[in-house]
């Protein structure tokens, strides 16, 4: 996947090179298909003195479970699926559902035509439901219990910067640094194998932050033609450091391209594609220990592509309302992990 990032960093220097010096404003933004779909973040620029204030709301559905691209029962996880911190041999704890809400408040200013300034707080509620095994072995099932997490997430910081600006296309950078503001110790009462109720601390997953810094680069294209619009993204994101549990997140490359049509000022319609190729997590927090596949830091990281359907709608020329509803139409998991269904995105935006 590090040859994506090679991409886009040569991609970042040529367009350096090669802007323009008398570029224009952004795109003036009155029109539902002046966006990308609201499911993509740092898609636009804003004009000298300009204000954004936005509000996101996105929930995320997994069920079952999958090793590679293939599902995998709840049987056989518990009986041929190693437990890294063994004993027992297995993991003798199954996910079952899990659903992910996120609240996200965003803001962004223009303090020159060329340069936008992208701040982006985060605040997610974890909720999941597994299943344990009675015993070492075996395939009887002891009962389910659910866990659950919530609190302030990480931070977003960004820079967008103007590479090349006409009326039907338009380039930027995207530069980022992601903040670990929420936490890594999250604790939960489970259900143990031996049929006791006792407090650990979460798996990865359930943690609110990767509690690793971050960095974020990439570049975004927005083209337009009469009632058309369209465009891309690719991101690539790494850790900066090795959070003080001793592990961090692996890293990201993304690839996002859409489409949209506009059946009037005010509203409009959009389809869109997103690939994503992400590592497993590297090293590993020494209290994480539960007998469960998301406790295993090889169990994360994959490659998957998702379709996603939005509308946009615009009114008063400043306020923006719009939904993307999104679904996974392949991937191939590290290790065994839990099968996303679906990702709903709610959102507002009003420029002033």
């Amino acid at each position: 996947m590090f040859k994506h990032s090679i991409l886009m960093v040569s991609l970042i220097v040529s367009g350096l090179i090669s802007k323009p010096a008398n570029a224009d404003n952004s795109h003036t933004a009155t029109q539902a298909n002046s966006h990308a779909p609201i499911g993509v973040m740092g898609d636009h620029l804003h004009k000298n003195g300009e204000f954004m204030l936005s509000y996101s709301y996105m929930t995320m559905q997994m069920s079952g479970n999958v090793k590679g691209s293939n599902e995998i029962s709840n049987d056989d996880i518990a009986s041929t699926i190693a437990n890294p911190n063994a004993p027992p041999a297995t993991v003798r704890v199954v996910p079952q559902d899990m659903t992910t809400t996120m609240h996200m408040l965003g803001f962004m200013y223009a303090p020159t035509n060329d340069i936008t300034l992208m701040a982006m707080l985060n605040y997610i509620d974890r909720d999941m439901t597994l299943t344990t095994y009675q015993g070492m072995a075996g395939n009887t099932v002891l009962g389910n219990f659910d866990t659950a997490s919530s609190g302030l997430a990480d931070t977003k910081l960004a820079v967008l910067y103007n590479l090349f600006n006409s009326p039907k296309h338009k380039i930027h950078a995207n530069l980022g640094w992601i903040i670990p503001t929420g936490s890594i110790k999250k604790t939960a009462e489970v259900l143990t194998p031996m049929n006791m109720r006792m407090t650990m601390r979460l798996p990865y997953s359930m943690q609110t932050s990767t509690g690793s810094h971050q960095g974020e680069f990439g570049l975004t294209y927005n083209g337009y033609a009469d009632k058309y619009s369209w465009g891309a993204q690719g991101l690539f994101s790494t850790s900066l450091n090795e959070n003080d549990q001793g592990y961090e997140p692996g890293n990201k490359a993304q690839f996002t391209a859409w489409a949209g049509y506009a059946f009037s000022e005010q509203l409009s319609a959009s389809v869109r594609l997103k690939y994503s190729s992400t590592d497993e997590i590297s090293g590993a927090d020494p209290l994480i220990v539960a007998p469960v596949t998301t406790a295993n830091p090889n169990n994360y990281g994959a490659d998957a592509l998702d379709l996603g359907i939005g509308v946009n709608t615009v009114f008063a020329n400043q306020h923006r309302v719009a939904f993307e509803y999104s679904i996974p139409l392949s991937y191939n998991v590290n290790g065994v992990q839990m099968d996303m269904h679906s990702m709903l995105t709610l959102g507002y935006q009003i420029a002033f």
